[in-house]
């Protein structure tokens, strides 16, 4: 059976709803369409896609293992029929795609969003949540999306602007600290937490610890960084997270920052996208806009803290 792509929008629908009659409804088909779609789906993937399960139905695995690349599929093709010859942002209707953590959201995404509504009230920005997954298919998965917020030293050979710096800083409880942190060697002994762990990647904020042959224990590894205090307030565990990210911790968190005891931990943070998107002046745009909004994250006039933490 030949690739007709004018099934996507039906496949998306079904599988997204898992019925054909709320499939329908979505598309503004009748029933005996989607259905007759359907058939053919089952016919050029031999699976039944959907699987009646007592008054409901479920998706097969196949079709659980198609319903992220046929979103995916529909928003590169999205991409492809809004690319106009220029870019008008008061008058434009568009939707960009960012990859981002909880700490870019709260901080950088917060000011993007206000630079784009004031700009281009018809732009829709969508964030999608960041993983080590997503990192480690990153030059694959920058062609369905329009950019990602990462460190330097993660990609290498895609185009990238620096957005402003941050560092990384140690987060312990407040409970057992001392006048001061353990030697390097003994805080190596106690359990960590950290946040988007890449044992794989050269990239690391413990670096310098490595340099010297010592490799701390993680005990826990998370996807996210505004979570950290939850995770080290009354225990022996110790954080790393960005300075940034420690300044929004909550008031009374049970937590205390401090600055590393092996090494400055310098942080750049940039906007890396694919080059198929070098040329298209929307993405042009997009870009010089991300661009202010990191200079206005770097002059500190956004993602203020809700409390004084101590200095880093």
């Amino acid at each position: 059976m030949g690739l007709d792509l004018n099934l996507l929008v039906p496949l998306d629908a079904l599988l997204q709803e898992r019925s054909v009659t709320r499939a329908a409804q979505r598309l503004g088909l009748s029933q005996p369409s989607v259905s007759a779609a359907l058939a053919r789906l089952h016919r050029h993937f031999g699976d039944e896609l959907l699987t009646r399960v007592g008054n409901s139905y479920e998706l097969t695995p196949l079709a659980e293992r198609l319903a992220a690349h046929t979103a995916q599929a529909l928003g590169s093709a999205d991409r492809v029929f809004q690319t106009r010859p220029a870019f008008e942002p008061a008058q434009a209707r568009r939707e960009f795609t960012l990859v981002v953590t909880d700490l870019h959201l709260a901080t950088f995404g917060r000011t993007l969003a206000a630079l784009v509504r004031d700009a281009a009230p018809g732009v829709r920005l969508r964030f999608q949540h960041n993983t080590p997954h997503i990192v480690h298919r990153a030059p694959e998965y920058l062609r369905t999306v329009d950019g990602m917020l990462l460190a330097q030293g993660l990609l290498a050979n895609v185009p990238a602007i620096d957005l402003y710096e941050d560092h990384w800083v140690c987060v312990v409880s407040t409970d057992p600290l001392t006048s001061a942190l353990p030697a390097p060697e003994e805080l190596v002994a106690r359990p960590w937490v950290l946040p988007y762990h890449f044992p794989a990647s050269g990239f690391s904020p413990l670096h310098a610890l490595h340099a010297q042959g010592l490799e701390p224990r993680v005990e826990v590894a998370v996807e996210n960084f505004l979570t950290v205090p939850y995770l080290i307030a009354g225990t022996d565990r110790v954080g790393v997270v960005p300075a940034r990210a420690a300044r929004l911790f909550p008031a009374g968190s049970g937590t205390v920052v401090v600055d590393l005891p092996f090494g400055a931990g310098r942080l750049v943070e940039s906007l890396w996208w694919h080059p198929l998107h070098d040329r298209d002046p929307a993405h042009i745009w997009l870009r010089k806009t991300a661009a202010e909004a990191g200079r206005l994250v770097a002059a500190g006039t956004a993602g203020t803290a809700p409390h004084d933490t101590p200095p880093c």
